[in-house]
């Protein structure tokens, strides 16, 4: 069996991946699916100071502490740089990555540099979505209006320096990696041009699951057959 460690990505928090988690430990994995600094039920602890290598940073203090081995890292959305990030600083326990319609920036790119979509609310330290925004955007990216409706009661703001500060990868591009890549042809964003720059770069596997920006909510069997399958 194997140790999954899932990365959630802007403005949601670790209840993102609950399909997919509860379908893997009934398999026998073992899952962990943290919320990120400033994020999820830890939106209280939203401060200024919180970017994608200080997330990168407590992951790696995660898996240390807990001792974990031969670790299969699924990250989405903007949790594909916060996973780079976390495989520059743990490699050893790492035995594969998984960007599932995830961003995958070079150094010095921002997310608002690929990403342009205005967020409705921006402040000094977070910014996100208005409720009925994310709801209308999952339930026309295929996600079942009931389980959209749960994910949207729980999205809210993210770190905001994440959006804004370039990314520092000093060494992922350069090392080899057993890498999978999940396309979403539904999605508006990242879209398959950047998806596709990931792959050739790190030689992965391309797949593609036709659904929307969220396969963990729309599509978890399919996404878990990629998971598991490598």
């Amino acid at each position: 069996m194997a140790t999954f460690l899932l990365i959630h990505g802007a403005y949601q928090g670790g209840f993102i991946w609950k399909p997919v988690a509860t379908r893997l430990r009934a398999a026998g994995h073992l899952v962990f699916a943290p919320s990120l600094d400033g994020c999820g039920e830890r939106s209280d602890q939203l401060r200024p100071g919180i970017t994608t290598e200080t997330q990168a940073e407590e992951l790696a203090k995660f898996l240390y502490s807990e001792d974990l081995q031969n670790v299969v890292v699924v990250g989405t959305s903007a949790g594909g740089m916060v996973m780079a990030a976390l495989a520059e600083r743990a490699r050893p326990r790492i035995a594969r990555l998984v960007f599932a319609d995830a961003l995958a920036l070079l150094p010095g790119e921002r997310i608002r540099d690929i990403v342009t979509r205005p967020a409705a609310i921006v402040t000094d330290i977070g910014t996100g979505p208005l409720r009925d925004d994310t709801y209308a955007k999952m339930t026309k990216e295929d996600v079942e209006p009931r389980i959209a409706a749960w994910a949207a009661d729980r999205f809210g703001l993210h770190p905001i320096a994440c959006f804004m500060q370039p990314v520092v990868l000093d060494t992922f591009w350069d090392k080899p990696w057993d890498v999978d890549v999940v396309y979403c042809p539904q999605a508006l964003n990242p879209g398959e041009a950047h998806q596709r720059r990931c792959a050739d770069k790190l030689n992965a596997r391309w797949h593609v699951i036709d659904t929307g920006h969220y396969p963990m909510l729309s599509k978890p069997d399919e996404l878990v057959k990629v998971l598991v399958g490598g």
